[in-house]
Parts: structure tokens; sequence; C-alpha cells
């Protein structure tokens, strides 16, 4: 069996295509499914005002001397697999993945506050700016990674039960632990709840920093952008749904926190009475009907 997909996103300062392409191929009576896929992708990335200068000062409403012109990136992924029947109640399905971006990686709407090194107060911006000091991130122009995916499914009688982990690294230093759990009740024939627990876990990037301290040597790369920290987040759910004749309804409610650490050895002066990372939560509502056509 083969698949192929385009994807477009528009948006005022983004714009994405894509192709992606899947094989999968059945063997051994049916009991086992190998399957390969790839992906390519290019983003032209179009900020307001243009592209920071990585590092470069923010100045004042109207002064670009700090922004660039547009840029882009391009992204390639490629992902093999197995699935096995274990038993009449079992399979097992087993992964690995492969990704590559290269070209503008930067967020053009992050930066870093320099702060004095003893005090934790911001330090002047440029002259005649009115700001304080904030430089704008600066991120490696490439990135790879991989991760292995595991996931154990079992039906019962009536309900089934399935359980992932998944782990992945880059080369920005950035390792994360992921362990999924999802238990669906039949409820009958037509109805069925599906609770989920998730936990995920990851260590900062090598270049992350809450923020920088007046008078020492820039990195060549910093980010203070929480996504990039040492961080850990839970989520925990369910999922209604009802089957109609012609596809199928449904709802799911989740609760999301994270929490995440600031760099070593910022909290200084006056920031050490800040949470520099607050926590984050979120409740997510879903809904979604699917067509059988």
């Amino acid at each position: 069996r083969w698949s192929v997909g385009v994807s477009v996103s528009d948006e005022y300062d983004y714009f994405h295509v894509g192709v992606d392409g899947r094989l999968e191929r059945d063997f051994n009576g049916n009991n086992t499914t190998a399957y390969v896929g790839a992906a390519y992708a290019q983003d032209d990335i179009n900020p307001v005002g243009g592209a920071p200068i990585p590092l470069a000062p923010m100045r004042e409403v109207g002064n670009l001397s700090s922004k660039a012109g547009d840029d882009s990136k391009d992204l390639i992924d490629v992902l093999i697999g197995v699935t096995q029947v274990l038993s009449r109640r079992s399979l097992l399905e087993l992964s690995y993945s492969y990704g590559s971006a290269d070209g503008y990686l930067n967020d053009a709407y992050k930066f870093l506050s320099v702060v004095d090194p003893v005090t934790g107060a911001p330090v002047p911006g440029p002259a005649g700016s009115g700001l304080n000091l904030y430089l704008y991130e600066s991120r490696p122009d490439s990135r790879t990674k991989q991760s292995l995916f595991a996931e154990w499914r079992y039906a019962f009688d009536r309900d089934s039960m399935a359980v992932n982990v998944r782990y992945m690294t880059d080369d920005w230093g950035i390792d994360s632990e992921t362990v999924e759990a999802r238990y669906r009740w039949n409820i009958d024939d037509r109805n069925y709840l599906e609770p989920q627990l998730r936990w995920y876990t990851q260590g900062a990037a090598d270049f992350y920093r809450t923020a920088l301290f007046d008078g020492e040597a820039l990195p060549r790369y910093a980010s203070a952008d929480y996504r990039l920290a040492d961080l850990d987040a839970w989520t925990a759910g369910a999922k209604y749904g009802h089957r109609t004749d012609r596809g199928e309804f449904s709802v799911r409610l989740a609760y999301y926190r994270q929490e995440a650490n600031p760099s070593p050895g910022v909290a200084v002066g006056d920031l050490a009475g800040f949470d520099l990372v607050p926590p984050l939560t979120a409740v997510i509502a879903q809904f979604g009907y699917k067509f059988r056509l």
C-alpha cells in the first residue's frame, strides 16, 4: 500500500509547502507490516519588519537597522518501522525517525534580556532608543533529530489499551523522553470513552540562556525560548466518541501543565526574587467529526 500527501499553509508572515509519501508491505501471513515514509517541506519566513539579525539589539519603533530581509528553511524527515502481531490480542510497533532542518531556524519574535551581573537589573539599550538592552536570539542554522518509538497495544474482550514510549535526541543538546498510556472503554456499539495520561521530559539545549550578563563576551548562539529549556510536562485528559451511520463525532478535553527551569547561575540580585520561567498550564478542548463516504 502507498499514500502521498501535499500540505500548504499561508500566514501573514509565514508560507509553508510540503510533500510526503509512505509505503507499507505486509508479509509473514499478514502478521508483520513494514513501512517507510519520507517528507520534504520548504518554509518561507517573512517576519514583520524583516528577520532580525542574530544577537542584534532591539531598536525603537521604525528603526529597522537590526533587521534583515526575508528568509527560509528546508526540512526533510524519514521514517522506517515495523508492526508485529504478537498474539490474537496484542501487537507491537517499533519505528525510527530522522529529521533534518537547514536555514533560518530562529524565532523572529524571541529575544534575550541583558542584565547587570550583580544586581540583575536591566541595562540601557542603544543610545536614543529609550529601551533596555534586548538582543534577538541566535540559533544554529541546521538541526538534526533522531527518535525511537515503541507502542504496545492489547485488546481485551471488549476494551483495549495502548502504551507507548519515545526517545529523541538532537545535535542541539536536547534529549527527551515521552511515556503515554490510553485506555479505550467501549461503552456500547456506538459510544466509547478513552482516558489518556502523558508525561514528557527534556534537557535544555546547549545554548539555552534565560538572560545574558552585561560585560560578558557574547556567545555565538543563545536563546531564552522556554521550549528549549530543561522542562517536564504532564497531560491528563479523556476523549468521548459516538459513531453514527455515516461517521464518528468526538470531543476531547485535556489538562496540560509544563514546568521549566532557568539556566544555571542566572538568579542574581533582583532576579532571585522572581520566578524566571513560570509554570504553563492549559485546558484543551477539541471537537471532531469523521465522514464516511
